[in-house]
C-alpha cells in the first residue's frame, strides 16, 4: 500500500512540476534574453534583445509582454517590436510574429501594421515523433501610403529528435523541432514568397535555446 501511494505521490509530483510556467525564460518580469544571429558561414551579424515586462497570472496561467530589438552587427538598431506570451498549465504560446524571418522584422520598423494575435503551441510534455499544431498568420500593412498584406503560415510541425544543446548562456535537453515556414507579402496584388525549412531547438519548462535554417541560425548567448 506504501508503495501504491509512493508511486501516485511521484506521479503526482511529475504532473505538478509539467504544469509550472515559472521558468519559462519569456515569463520571468524583467528578464533580459540575448539571442545572436549567424549567417549560413556561421559569422555573427546582429542580435535580437528580448526584454520581459508586465507579467501577470499565477504558476500555473501567465501572460507577459516581451519587448524585441533587433540589431545589426555594429550594435544599431534596425527595428522594435512587443509581443505577447501566455502559458497555461504549462503549454507555451509563442506570438507567431516572433517567428518572422529577420528579412521581414526588419521591414515593419517603417510599416503600420494591424492583425490579431496569433499564437504557436509547445505543450507542457512532448516525445520524439509528436506531431505539433500548426499555425497561420495575416497582416495588413500600409507602408507610406502603400498598402500591403502580409501572411504567414507555419506547418508539418513535428519532433524530430531530443538533444542537448550547450550555449554561452548554459546546457539544456531539447527537442527538435523541425516545421515548414512560408511568408507571402502582398503588394498590389503580387505576392513575394520566402520559404524555407526551419529546426528550433526548444527546452521544456524554459524555452527556445537555438534556430537553424538555410540562412543561418539563432542561439541564444545570455541571460539576465
Amino acid at each position: 500500500m506504501k508503495k501504491i501511494i509512493s508511486i501516485c505521490l511521484m506521479m503526482f509530483s511529475i504532473h505538478a512540476f509539467a504544469q509550472d510556467c515559472n521558468s519559462y525564460y519569456y515569463l520571468q518580469n524583467n528578464k533580459i534574453v540575448e539571442m545572436t544571429i549567424y549567417n549560413k558561414k556561421g559569422d555573427a551579424g546582429g542580435k535580437v534583445i528580448y526584454t520581459v515586462s508586465k507579467v501577470s497570472g499565477n504558476a500555473s496561467a501567465l501572460t507577459a509582454t516581451v519587448n524585441t530589438e533587433m540589431l545589426d552587427k555594429k550594435g544599431k538598431s534596425i527595428a522594435k517590436g512587443a509581443n505577447n506570451i501566455k502559458c497555461d498549465n504549462g503549454v507555451m504560446m509563442m506570438d507567431i510574429k516572433m517567428f518572422l524571418p529577420q528579412q521581414q522584422a526588419e521591414m515593419l520598423k517603417e510599416t503600420e501594421a494591424t492583425a490579431s494575435n496569433v499564437y504557436l503551441d509547445y505543450p507542457a510534455t512532448m516525445s520524439v515523433g509528436d506531431k505539433l499544431k500548426d499555425a497561420n498568420f495575416n497582416m495588413d500593412m500600409n507602408t507610406n501610403g502603400m498598402k500591403q498584406s502580409m501572411s504567414m503560415n507555419i506547418t508539418d510541425r513535428n519532433v524530430a529528435a531530443k538533444e542537448s544543446v550547450t550555449t554561452t548562456a548554459g546546457t539544456w535537453e531539447c527537442y527538435k523541432i523541425v516545421y515548414k515556414s512560408n511568408t507571402n507579402i502582398k503588394t498590389m496584388g503580387i505576392g513575394i514568397p520566402f520559404n524555407m525549412d526551419v529546426a528550433e531547438w526548444f527546452a521544456p519548462g524554459f524555452g527556445t535555446v537555438k534556430t537553424e535554417s538555410k540562412y543561418g541560425s539563432t542561439v541564444i548567448t545570455s541571460i539576465k
